[in-house]
């Protein structure tokens, strides 16, 4: 009874692809600029978001390593 994966993801994909023909007119219209415009700034923020997390992470390692290497050399522990 059920359809096969490759049937329901074939039909999601042609539904897809005929999206933009079924919002021709979106553009048209100033809130249907507006709309395109605060969907596309929640994109790179989103975005924006998920490299931030990338970055803090990478920042916060450095601190510790360096942290850890000037603690060594004040211990006199040379590891460079």
């Amino acid at each position: 009874m059920s359809l096969p994966f490759a049937s329901v993801l074939g039909q999601m994909l042609a539904a897809w692809a005929t999206l933009p023909l079924q919002l021709g007119g979106l553009l048209e219209t100033q809130l249907g600029q507006l709309l395109v415009a605060v969907v596309a700034i929640g994109v790179v923020v989103l975005v924006g978001r998920i490299v931030l997390k990338v970055a803090w992470r990478l920042v916060t390692i450095a601190v510790v390593i360096i942290a850890l290497l000037f603690l060594l050399s004040t211990l006199g522990i040379n590891v460079l």
